[in-house]
């Protein structure tokens, strides 16, 4: 298992640790779908022993972020086509619910962290470090979230992430999100400053959809076996077409 998915753990409150790290791995893509996880090797990650290990796991399997295969082969959770779209139908509403909301309570504080985070995100396209693209994405969101104060539109959309966090793996490089006109996440910074809640939501569902467009062609492609996604235990990352068998002679 490599170190740089996960990170060794202090020796207090070691399940809880334990989960939290991995649940932050799997909603910030570290973790890529439909890879296996050993015990060991996530323990040996992060420093502990395997008890700790064993019963994060089981709580993520719970909560649908991981999966236990025939045979107990512990593996990340790989969306299918349908259950992407139904996922992002339900991330429509309640992430744009929750710019509404945030919208009357952001502050400088918050429009600077979302510009930072921002800032990160181009970078780390522009430079291909694919892993941290990933997870200023995700704590772009997140800021938003948190500023809504719902705790339990939180706890739903958090949820969500466990599924589709490592599916975002499959965003780069082939299916970088693209806009028609300037980054979504600088019209949701606009309307969040102007703390207007109807041009937030909007910003924030025209992000999921626009940034989305060609993640979404390249699920249609794998679902119809045109392209092969990666072998999710090497370090290769993006999905290949599927060769063309040769007629037989």
């Amino acid at each position: 298992m490599s170190g740089q998915a996960l990170r060794p753990v202090v020796r207090d409150s070691l399940s809880g640790r334990v989960y939290a790290e991995l649940r932050e791995a799997l909603m910030h893509g570290r973790l890529k779908p439909g890879q296996r996880l050993k015990l060991h090797e996530l323990a040996a990650a992060m420093d502990v022993s395997e008890t700790p290990v064993r019963e994060a796991v089981f709580q993520l399997i719970r909560e649908g972020g991981l999966e236990m295969r025939t045979g107990s082969a512990i593996r990340v959770v790989q969306l299918s086509l349908p259950n992407y779209l139904e996922l992002r139908r339900i991330r429509l509403l309640l992430e744009g619910l929750a710019a509404e909301e945030a919208a009357a309570r952001a502050d400088s504080t918050l429009l600077d962290a979302l510009a930072a985070e921002h800032v990160i995100l181009v970078r780390a396209e522009d430079t291909a470090d694919w892993t941290e693209a990933i997870a200023a994405n995700f704590r772009f969101h997140h800021l938003i979230w948190r500023t809504a104060a719902m705790p339990n539109l939180l706890g739903i959309l958090e949820g969500i992430w466990l599924r589709n966090g490592p599916l975002l793996n499959f965003l780069y490089p082939n299916a970088r999100p693209r806009y028609p006109g300037r980054h979504r996440h600088e019209d949701v910074i606009t309307a969040l400053r102007r703390a207007d809640p109807e041009a937030a939501r909007e910003a924030v569902r025209a992000d999921l959809v626009e940034g989305g467009t060609a993640l979404l062609a390249l699920l249609e492609e794998i679902e119809a076996g045109r392209v092969v996604p990666l072998d999710p235990d090497t370090t290769d990352d993006a999905p290949r077409p599927r060769r063309k068998r040769r007629p037989q002679r």
